[in-house]
Protein backbone atom coordinates (compact mmCIF):
# COMPACT_ATOMS: atom_id res chain seq x y z
CA UNK A 1 0.00 0.00 0.00
CA UNK A 2 1.03 3.47 -0.82
CA UNK A 3 2.02 6.01 1.65
CA UNK A 4 0.25 9.30 2.54
CA UNK A 5 3.76 10.90 1.18
CA UNK A 6 2.78 9.37 -2.01
CA UNK A 7 -0.66 9.99 -2.54
CA UNK A 8 -1.76 12.85 -0.36
CA UNK A 9 -5.41 13.81 -1.31
CA UNK A 10 -6.35 11.09 -3.79
CA UNK A 11 -8.53 8.47 -3.92
CA UNK A 12 -7.35 4.99 -5.08
CA UNK A 13 -9.32 5.21 -8.71
CA UNK A 14 -7.92 8.94 -9.21
CA UNK A 15 -4.66 6.91 -9.18
CA UNK A 16 -5.87 4.54 -12.28
CA UNK A 17 -5.91 7.08 -14.68
CA UNK A 18 -3.98 7.51 -17.35
CA UNK A 19 -2.32 11.09 -17.06
CA UNK A 20 -0.19 13.19 -19.49
CA UNK A 21 3.02 12.92 -17.85
CA UNK A 22 2.99 8.86 -17.96
CA UNK A 23 3.87 9.52 -21.93
CA UNK A 24 6.99 11.46 -21.24
CA UNK A 25 8.56 9.33 -19.15
CA UNK A 26 8.62 5.76 -19.67
CA UNK A 27 8.91 3.57 -16.83
CA UNK A 28 9.50 6.06 -14.29
CA UNK A 29 10.72 5.11 -10.42
CA UNK A 30 8.87 7.63 -8.89
CA UNK A 31 5.09 8.39 -8.99
CA UNK A 32 3.35 10.67 -6.66
CA UNK A 33 -0.18 11.79 -6.27
CA UNK A 34 -2.01 14.97 -5.38
CA UNK A 35 -5.34 15.64 -5.05
CA UNK A 36 -7.56 18.68 -3.83
CA UNK A 37 -11.18 19.49 -4.21
CA UNK A 38 -11.65 22.99 -5.56
CA UNK A 39 -14.93 24.87 -5.47
CA UNK A 40 -14.97 27.00 -8.52
CA UNK A 41 -15.28 26.02 -12.16
CA UNK A 42 -12.55 24.55 -14.39
CA UNK A 43 -11.73 27.88 -16.01
CA UNK A 44 -11.38 29.35 -13.19
CA UNK A 45 -8.70 26.56 -12.03
CA UNK A 46 -7.12 26.28 -14.84
CA UNK A 47 -6.46 30.41 -15.38
CA UNK A 48 -4.77 29.72 -12.16
CA UNK A 49 -2.74 26.55 -13.39
CA UNK A 50 -1.38 28.95 -15.59
CA UNK A 51 -0.21 31.32 -12.61
CA UNK A 52 2.85 29.25 -12.35
CA UNK A 53 4.04 30.96 -15.34
CA UNK A 54 5.23 33.29 -13.15
CA UNK A 55 5.81 32.05 -9.11
CA UNK A 56 5.15 28.67 -8.04
CA UNK A 57 2.43 29.00 -5.64
CA UNK A 58 3.78 26.93 -2.66
CA UNK A 59 6.18 28.25 -0.15
CA UNK A 60 7.59 31.72 -1.82
CA UNK A 61 10.46 32.03 1.05
CA UNK A 62 12.08 28.87 0.10
CA UNK A 63 11.26 28.50 -4.11
CA UNK A 64 10.65 32.73 -4.99
CA UNK A 65 13.22 34.19 -3.36
CA UNK A 66 10.84 35.69 -0.94
CA UNK A 67 8.50 37.60 -3.54
CA UNK A 68 4.80 36.85 -3.19
CA UNK A 69 3.06 34.68 -5.71
CA UNK A 70 0.65 37.26 -7.30
CA UNK A 71 -2.52 36.88 -5.75
CA UNK A 72 -4.66 38.42 -8.37
CA UNK A 73 -4.93 36.73 -12.26
CA UNK A 74 -2.16 37.98 -14.37
CA UNK A 75 -3.32 38.70 -18.01
CA UNK A 76 -1.88 36.76 -20.50
CA UNK A 77 -0.61 34.18 -18.83
CA UNK A 78 -2.92 32.28 -19.62
CA UNK A 79 -1.69 32.41 -23.43
CA UNK A 80 -0.23 29.13 -23.63
CA UNK A 81 2.40 27.93 -25.92
CA UNK A 82 4.78 24.60 -25.22
CA UNK A 83 7.48 25.71 -24.91
CA UNK A 84 6.98 28.02 -22.32
CA UNK A 85 9.35 28.02 -19.29
CA UNK A 86 6.77 27.30 -15.70
CA UNK A 87 8.37 28.02 -12.21
CA UNK A 88 12.09 28.94 -13.68
CA UNK A 89 12.75 25.32 -14.00
CA UNK A 90 10.48 23.41 -15.70
CA UNK A 91 8.71 23.57 -19.44
CA UNK A 92 5.17 23.42 -20.48
CA UNK A 93 5.20 20.12 -22.54
CA UNK A 94 1.74 19.65 -23.02
CA UNK A 95 -1.86 20.98 -22.39
CA UNK A 96 -5.45 20.99 -22.78
CA UNK A 97 -7.88 24.56 -22.16
CA UNK A 98 -9.45 24.13 -18.68
CA UNK A 99 -8.66 20.26 -18.72
CA UNK A 100 -4.63 19.82 -17.92
CA UNK A 101 -1.67 21.62 -17.50
CA UNK A 102 1.71 19.39 -18.05
CA UNK A 103 5.04 20.18 -17.30
CA UNK A 104 8.89 18.62 -17.18
CA UNK A 105 12.26 20.11 -15.65
CA UNK A 106 14.58 21.56 -18.09
CA UNK A 107 17.27 18.91 -18.81
CA UNK A 108 21.07 20.01 -18.15
CA UNK A 109 20.50 22.27 -14.97
CA UNK A 110 21.19 22.49 -11.50
CA UNK A 111 17.26 21.42 -11.11
CA UNK A 112 17.79 18.38 -13.18
CA UNK A 113 20.74 17.47 -11.65
CA UNK A 114 19.19 17.27 -8.26
CA UNK A 115 16.03 16.12 -9.09
CA UNK A 116 16.09 13.75 -11.51
CA UNK A 117 14.38 13.38 -14.96
CA UNK A 118 10.75 14.87 -14.15
CA UNK A 119 7.56 15.25 -15.47
CA UNK A 120 3.73 16.68 -13.92
CA UNK A 121 0.56 16.82 -14.85
CA UNK A 122 -2.52 18.85 -13.05
CA UNK A 123 -5.33 17.42 -14.60
CA UNK A 124 -8.87 19.38 -13.59
CA UNK A 125 -11.35 16.79 -13.41
CA UNK A 126 -15.05 18.81 -13.70
CA UNK A 127 -17.62 17.51 -10.62
CA UNK A 128 -20.20 20.07 -10.95
CA UNK A 129 -20.64 23.49 -12.70
CA UNK A 130 -19.04 25.03 -9.85
CA UNK A 131 -16.76 22.59 -8.54
CA UNK A 132 -13.73 20.21 -9.87
CA UNK A 133 -11.00 17.92 -8.62
CA UNK A 134 -7.67 19.18 -9.43
CA UNK A 135 -5.49 16.08 -9.87
CA UNK A 136 -1.62 15.87 -9.79
CA UNK A 137 0.76 13.20 -10.57
CA UNK A 138 4.64 13.44 -10.42
CA UNK A 139 6.46 10.82 -12.41
CA UNK A 140 10.34 10.84 -12.67
CA UNK A 141 14.00 8.66 -12.68
CA UNK A 142 15.86 9.95 -10.14
CA UNK A 143 19.49 10.50 -10.69
CA UNK A 144 22.49 8.44 -10.55
CA UNK A 145 24.77 8.25 -7.74
CA UNK A 146 24.59 8.95 -4.29
CA UNK A 147 22.05 11.75 -5.03
CA UNK A 148 19.47 9.67 -5.96
CA UNK A 149 19.77 7.74 -3.55
CA UNK A 150 18.90 10.93 -1.62
CA UNK A 151 16.33 11.59 -3.47
CA UNK A 152 14.27 8.33 -3.41
CA UNK A 153 14.46 9.09 0.48
CA UNK A 154 13.78 13.16 0.36
CA UNK A 155 11.50 13.13 -2.48
CA UNK A 156 8.35 12.07 -1.72
CA UNK A 157 8.32 14.04 1.46
CA UNK A 158 9.39 16.93 0.00
CA UNK A 159 7.30 16.81 -2.30
CA UNK A 160 4.72 15.99 -0.64
CA UNK A 161 5.23 19.63 1.34
CA UNK A 162 5.67 22.09 -1.36
CA UNK A 163 2.71 20.72 -3.78
CA UNK A 164 0.24 20.85 -0.57
CA UNK A 165 0.88 24.46 -0.19
CA UNK A 166 0.76 24.82 -3.64
CA UNK A 167 -2.45 22.85 -4.18
CA UNK A 168 -3.73 25.18 -0.89
CA UNK A 169 -3.28 28.23 -2.15
CA UNK A 170 -4.30 27.47 -5.48
CA UNK A 171 -7.59 26.29 -4.33
CA UNK A 172 -8.18 29.27 -2.13
CA UNK A 173 -7.40 31.95 -4.80
CA UNK A 174 -9.62 30.30 -7.42
CA UNK A 175 -12.13 29.71 -4.70
CA UNK A 176 -12.03 33.53 -4.49
CA UNK A 177 -12.42 34.49 -7.37
CA UNK A 178 -15.06 35.60 -9.53
CA UNK A 179 -15.46 34.25 -13.51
Amino acid sequence: MASVSETWGTEAHERELIYPCDHFIPQPEAELYRGVTINAPSEIVFRWLCQMRAAPYSYDWIDNGGRQSPQKLTPGLDNLAVGQEVMRIFTLVDFERDRQFTLRLKPRTRASRMFGDIAVSYVIVAGSPNSCRLLVKLIGNYPQGTGGSFMRAFLPWGDLIMMRRQLLNLKHLAEQTRS
